[in-house]
């Protein structure tokens, strides 16, 4: 581990809310929810001001509106978060040469590589200068962590959240890691942490304390090493510039098996609604599906099928892995299930992903309120119901032949509610008309700064953050 605190990890700020916040005046300083709408639906990032009410990412959508009834729901825009996503990666790349991307809106670099940081000083006026140039270029914040290790950065970053930066200075690792709880260090899920509390260990500073010796009893070699060193701050994995993906997929492993094949078949569809997140997250598709099955007796199976083009869709993976499990057999118990998906391809089909839950929610046929709470009738009162190609997904961008650029507030019931306003504008009036009128029709996202020479942007207003509010 090197000496300086030399790299640093950027998360933007409740990214996908936050830019909606920003194209949205109206939502500004607002509960914003952005995620699956339908029943099955899982909330993607919450505002700040909707994490006040309990909301937090993977929650179902249903425990969210029971949380937040009055939040604006909103269907993602994964083509305008890339976007901007691809124009922060730029400022980090001028950096440095070794950009890790996480996600969308994280990702570690190494300032040493690059020229940027030796020391301390250069560090912190490093990570106030990109805090600076992502503001002017997206409008957004975004916190920083800057450490001596991968581990560090990442802990001082969610320290700094929201809109801030901390640096760990190196010799006071242990004393801000000793309190921390057990799922701080990476690698701690819930199994984990619970054969770590089982054994009386919730604490960073009790894994230390245990031993290597007690930590390998519990958790095995490879696992109790490496958390015993995480705990003294030892952490030696370098920054890893961008590289090609060649799969995507997560798995979980089960305390007991599991011998119920309806809870089987449940939590294959719920790792393969994981497993299209983290792949639109990467900003991928893929054309094959892969199923991981654990049996009783150790034994490893693996199914895969590959579909006749790349996709993004949950609901084509959830299908795909669904007939994948029917081939095997789960009689004995199950300790582990996958899903992943390869074969990936550079591009996405952009709204599959929402028109699943804008085909569940049409179902129900339940027009949605605006987001103030405000009602307001249709322009004419004999609408004819829509014909079923019309899909309006609250959230995307609009364009009215009368009343120009806005969003969809909500749809349903052969009408769509929508509120004209833009990046730069005041909050906009709101109107409903028939889903089917021709006056309406689809447009591609406004940019969130005005068109401006270099140095002359200027950034839009964001919604304020509430003091002391943690997670990004």
């Amino acid at each position: 581990m090197r000496h300086e605190p030399t790299i640093l990890h950027l998360d933007m700020d409740a990214f996908y809310a936050s830019v909606e916040q920003a194209a949205k005046p109206s939502l500004r300083g607002k509960a914003v929810i952005v995620g699956g709408l339908g029943p099955r639906g899982v909330v993607a990032t919450a505002s700040y001001e909707a994490r006040r009410f309990g909301v937090h990412s993977a929650m179902p959508m249903g425990q969210a509106r029971r949380l937040a009834p009055h939040a604006a729901y909103l269907v993602p825009r994964f083509g305008v978060y890339r976007d901007i996503s691809e124009q922060v990666m730029s400022l980090l790349r001028r950096l440095s040469p070794l950009v890790e991307p996480l996600s969308l809106d994280e990702a570690f670099v190494d300032l040493e590589a690059g020229g940027s940081a030796q020391d301390a000083e250069s560090a912190r006026a490093a990570g106030r200068r990109l805090r600076a140039d992502i503001k002017h270029r997206t409008g957004l914040t975004g916190s920083v962590g800057l450490a001596a290790s991968k581990m560090l950065a990442k802990i001082a970053s969610e320290e700094a959240k929201p809109d801030g930066l901390v640096l760990i200075a190196p010799g006071t690792e242990r004393a801000l890691l000793g309190p921390m709880p057990v799922r701080t260090l990476p690698g701690v899920g819930p199994a984990t942490e619970n054969h770590l509390r089982r054994a009386g260990v919730t604490t960073i500073e009790e894994i230390a304390e245990a031993g290597e010796d007690e930590l390998v009893r519990l958790l095995g070699k490879a696992h109790g090493g490496a958390l015993y060193a995480m705990a003294l701050a030892h952490d030696e994995r370098p920054v890893v510039a961008e590289r090609d993906t060649k799969s995507v997929s997560v798995e979980d492993t089960y305390d007991i098996d599991i011998h119920d094949r309806v809870r089987v078949r449940t939590e294959v569809q719920s790792l393969a609604d994981r497993c299209v997140r983290r792949l639109r997250e990467a900003g991928r598709s893929g054309r094959t599906v892969v199923l991981k099955v654990r049996r009783y007796d150790f034994s490893t199976l693996t199914r895969s099928e590959t579909l006749r083009g790349p996709t993004d869709d949950p609901a084509v993976v959830r299908e795909a892995a669904g007939r994948l499990l029917e081939g095997v057999d789960t009689t004995g118990g199950v300790r582990l299930l996958g899903v992943g998906v390869s074969g990936l391809a550079d591009f996405t089909q952009e709204d599959l992903f929402a028109q699943a839950a804008e085909a569940a929610e049409a179902a129900e046929s339940i027009a949605a309120p605006a987001p103030d709470g405000d009602t307001h009738p249709p322009e004419e009162d004999d609408a004819a119901p829509a014909p079923a190609e019309r899909h309006w997904l609250a959230g995307h961008d609009v364009h009215h032949a009368v009343h120009g650029h806005g969003w969809v507030q909500g749809s349903g019931l052969g009408r769509v509610t929508v509120r004209f306003e833009t990046p730069g504008s005041p909050p906009g009036r709101v109107r409903t008309f028939r889903a089917d009128d021709p006056e309406l029709e689809p447009a591609e996202p406004l940019s969130l700064v005005p068109e401006a020479t270099d140095g002359d942007a200027v950034a839009p207003a964001v919604p304020a953050r509430p003091e002391g509010a943690k997670g990004g």
